[in-house]
C-alpha cells in the first residue's frame, strides 16, 4: 500500500478501503481536517500526466489556456459549482412554468431564414443543392405559430444562434428562455415573470426580490440615466439644463439651442479630488466614442474653479446652473449638447458608468430590478434609409399610435417591456399583433414590399387570416441570467464550453479542437466530376481546378460584348470592394439582365486573360445538363444569402 502511495499524483484515479478514524491531529485546513481514513486497500484506476495549470481556485492562468482545456478547468470548485447550479436554476424555471399551467414545447432547429437582428448561420441542404436552413435567432414566429394553433401558455429552454462578434456576455450560441402566452395583458405577463424572479433568487440566493418591479418609460430611462437598461445602484443622474442656456451667447451652446438641441448635465458630487484634468480628458473621449462633439467641464475646488466653458457665460447663467445641478465646492460638473437629445444622453450615460466603474460607486451586492417599457416602436437607420423596428415587426404598437404607424412613425410607442438587473438587460419582450390589416401596415412602414414580406413571413401571415387570439410574451437569455444571479463578470463562466478563438489561433493543435474548423477532406467537391467551362478547357487542368480559390460573388452588372454572340462580360462583388471582371461564354443561354443579382460562384485566383481586348479576372463556374438530348452549359447559382466573398470548399 505505502509503494503505491508513494507513486501517486495529482489527478489520479485511486480507490480505497480502510477504517475511517478521527485525527490525532485535526487541523483546520482542509476539510477532511477531523478525520482520516486507515487505508488497508489501495487501486490506481487511471494515472494522469502532470496538467497545463494547477487544478485549484484562486490561480491566473490565460484565459485561452484554461478554454483550451476546459475539461480540466471544470474540475475547479469555481468552475464546477456554476454548472451545477446552472442545472437547479433550469429546474427551478421549469417547475414554475408548469405550475402556471404552461406546456413546454420544443420548436424546430432548421428553419428558413427571416430577417431578424443579426446574421444567420445558414446549414446546407445535401438533397437541394444550393438551398440553406437557418438555425434559429430565436422561436419568435414558431411561437406565435403555437398561439394560433392553441397552446395558449407555451415555454421552453430554446438553443439560439446568432453569428455576432464574440464579448463578455454574448456568444453565437446561447439558450434562451422563452414564453408566450394568449389572452393576456402586458401587466399579466410582466406580474408572472416578477413571481419567477422572486422565487429564483429566494431559492437560489436566500434573496428577498421586492415587487413589484418600477416600471420606467423608456423616454425617463434615457433622459435619467442615458440607456434603456440603466444601472440604478448608483446616483450621477443625467439632467437637463436646457434652459439655463436659453439665449446664452456661448456659440457652441448657442448654435446648438438654435437648431432645437438640449444641453445635458451630470454632478459628480465630491470627485474633484478625484477627476484630474487628465481623468476629464478621458471621459471626453468616452463621450466621443458615443457621438458626442465634446464633453465641457467645471471642476469646483477649494482652491478655485477651473472649466472648459465658464469664462463665456454670465454670472447669472452661472449662478442658474449651480443651482439646478446642486454644485457646490468638491463637485465636478459634466455637459454635453446636441441636436439630438438620445445622443446627448447616450454620450453621458456612458460618462457615468465609466465614472462609477472606476470610483467605486457601485454597490456589488445589490440587485436594482426594473422593467423599461413604452418604447419607441420604429428607429431610423441611417445606413438602411429607412425605420426599422426597435424590437421586430410584429410588436404592438400602443392603441392611442394606431393611426400615426405610417404618417408619423417616429412617435409611435411600442407595448414592449425589458426586465433590467443592473444595468444589463435580462429579458424583454412585447404583445403582438393580431390583426392582419395592421400588419400590413407595418411591414408597409417599414419598407417591404408585399412581394418581400410574403417571401419572409408569408406562412405566419397565411395563419393569421384563420383567427389569431391576441398574445404576448417575452424571452430570458439564461446564460445572463445565471452570470448575474453569480455575480459573473462574463457568460463563459457559466457556459459548459463556450465559443473559443475561430482559425487565428496561433497553434495547429488549437485549430484541430476549436471551431468553426475547416471541412474536411471527404466534404470538399470532387473535382474529377465537375465540367469545366470549354471556353477555359485550354488553359485549366483538374490539377490546377481542384487548388483553387473559390468565391462566392455578386452579380452586380452583366451585358453582351461587342462583336460576339456567346460572351457576356460580368462585373462582379468578390468581397473586396473593388469590382472583378470576368467574360463568360454562355450568353446563348441567358439574358444578360436576368442575371443581376444572382449569387454564383467564381475563382478568383487565376491570372488575367485577355479576350476581346478586356482582362479577364477569374472564371465563373458552370455546369452541364441535358436538355432534348443536347448539352447545355448554365451558371452554378448558390443562395443569396451567402455574403460575397466567402471561401466555398
Amino acid at each position: 500500500v505505502f509503494a503505491k502511495a508513494e507513486s501517486l499524483k495529482s489527478e489520479y484515479v485511486v480507490i480505497c478501503r480502510g477504517k475511517l478514524r478521527e485525527r490525532a491531529a485535526k487541523t483546520d485546513k482542509i476539510a477532511t481536517g477531523d478525520v482520516e481514513l486507515y487505508v488497508s486497500e489501495l487501486r490506481i484506476l487511471s494515472e494522469a500526466q502532470t496538467t497545463p495549470f494547477e487544478l485549484r481556485d484562486e490561480i491566473n492562468v490565460n484565459d485561452d489556456l484554461r478554454l483550451r482545456y476546459r475539461y480540466l478547468d471544470l474540475r475547479r470548485p469555481s468552475m464546477h459549482e456554476p454548472i451545477v447550479l446552472r442545472s437547479k436554476i433550469m429546474q427551478i424555471i421549469r417547475n414554475y412554468f408548469c405550475e402556471n399551467h404552461f406546456t413546454e414545447i420544443e420548436t424546430p432547429t432548421l428553419i428558413k431564414s427571416t430577417p431578424e437582428g443579426a446574421r444567420d448561420y445558414l446549414v446546407p441542404s445535401r438533397v437541394q443543392p444550393g438551398h440553406f436552413y437557418a438555425l434559429p435567432q430565436s422561436p419568435q414566429l414558431y411561437k406565435q405559430i403555437l398561439m394560433l394553433s392553441g397552446f395558449d401558455r407555451y415555454f421552453q429552454l430554446a438553443h439560439c444562434y446568432r453569428d455576432e462578434d464574440l464579448r463578455a456576455d454574448r456568444q453565437p450560441e446561447f439558450t434562451q428562455v422563452d414564453e408566450e402566452m394568449s389572452f393576456v395583458s402586458e401587466d399579466d405577463i410582466m406580474t408572472l415573470n416578477e413571481g419567477l424572479i422572486k422565487r429564483l433568487w429566494k431559492e437560489m440566493l436566500n434573496v428577498d426580490v421586492e415587487t413589484p418591479f418600477y416600471r420606467m418609460p423608456w423616454d425617463e430611462a434615457m433622459g435619467r440615466f442615458g440607456s434603456d437598461k440603466p444601472d440604478t445602484r448608483f446616483g450621477l443622474e443625467i439632467q437637463d439644463v436646457t434652459e439655463v442656456f436659453r439665449g446664452t451667447e456661448f456659440k457652441p451652446f448657442a448654435a446648438v439651442l438654435e437648431a432645437g438641441g438640449t444641453i445635458r448635465a451630470i454632478n459628480a458630487k465630491g470627485l474633484a479630488d478625484k477627476l484630474s484634468r487628465k481623468n476629464i480628458d478621458k471621459l471626453g473621449e468616452v463621450a466621443k466614442t458615443y457621438g458626442a462633439k465634446g464633453l465641457a467641464y467645471s471642476r469646483l475646488t477649494a482652491d478655485g474653479t477651473s472649466s472648459s466653458f465658464e469664462k463665456f457665460l454670465t454670472d447669472a447663467e452661472k449662478a442658474a446652473l449651480y443651482a439646478a445641478l446642486n454644485a457646490e465646492t468638491g463637485d465636478v460638473l459634466l455637459l454635453v449638447s446636441d441636436t439630438d437629445w438620445v445622443k446627448a444622453c447616450t454620450a453621458l450615460g456612458q460618462v457615468r458608468l465609466d465614472i462609477a466603474r472606476k470610483h467605486g460607486l457601485i454597490d456589488p451586492d445589490k440587485f436594482n430590478f426594473l422593467w423599461v417599457v413604452d418604447f419607441p416602436l420604429f428607429e431610423y437607420s441611417e445606413q438602411e434609409g429607412r425605420w426599422m423596428a426597435m424590437h421586430h415587426p410584429f410588436t404592438l404598437p400602443k392603441a392611442e399610435d394606431l393611426d400615426k404607424v405610417e404618417s408619423d412613425p417616429g412617435a409611435c410607442h411600442a407595448v414592449a417591456y425589458d426586465i433590467v438587473l443592473n444595468g444589463v438587460e435580462m429579458g424583454g419582450g412585447s404583445m403582438r399583433i393580431n390583426d392582419p390589416a395592421l400588419q400590413d401596415r407595418m411591414f408597409h412602414a417599414l419598407g417591404f414590399t408585399e412581394e418581400k414580406a410574403r417571401e419572409s413571413f408569408g406562412f405566419l401571415m397565411d395563419a393569421y387570416k384563420f383567427g389569431a387570439p391576441p398574445h404576448g410574451g417575452m424571452a430570458y437569455g439564461l446564460d445572463r441570467m445565471v452570470m448575474l444571479m453569480l455575480k459573473k463578470d462574463s457568460i463563459r463562466d457559466v457556459i459548459l464550453f463556450p465559443t473559443m478563438k475561430p482559425l487565428d489561433m496561433p497553434k495547429k493543435a488549437d485549430k484541430a479542437e476549436a471551431a468553426p474548423a475547416e471541412v474536411k477532406k471527404e466534404e470538399v467537391i470532387d473535382f474529377s466530376k465537375v465540367e469545366i467551362e470549354p471556353l477555359f478547357a485550354d488553359q485549366v487542368d483538374f490539377d490546377t481546378f481542384s487548388k483553387s480559390d473559390f468565391r462566392a460573388v455578386k452579380i452586380k452588372a452583366c451585358e453582351a460584348v461587342k462583336k460576339s454572340k456567346k460572351l457576356l462580360q460580368f462585373v462582379l462583388d468578390d468581397g473586396t470592394g473593388e469590382d472583378r471582371i470576368i467574360l463568360s461564354g454562355i450568353h446563348e443561354y441567358y439574358e444578360p439582365e436576368e442575371l443581376v443579382g444572382k449569387t454564383a460562384i467564381a475563382i478568383v485566383n487565376l491570372p488575367p486573360r485577355k479576350m476581346m481586348g478586356i482582362d479577364s479576372c477569374g472564371m465563373l463556374i458552370s455546369a452541364v445538363h441535358h436538355e432534348n438530348g443536347e448539352e447545355k452549359l448554365h451558371l452554378l447559382m448558390v443562395d443569396d444569402h451567402i455574403p460575397a466573398g466567402a471561401k466555398l470548399y
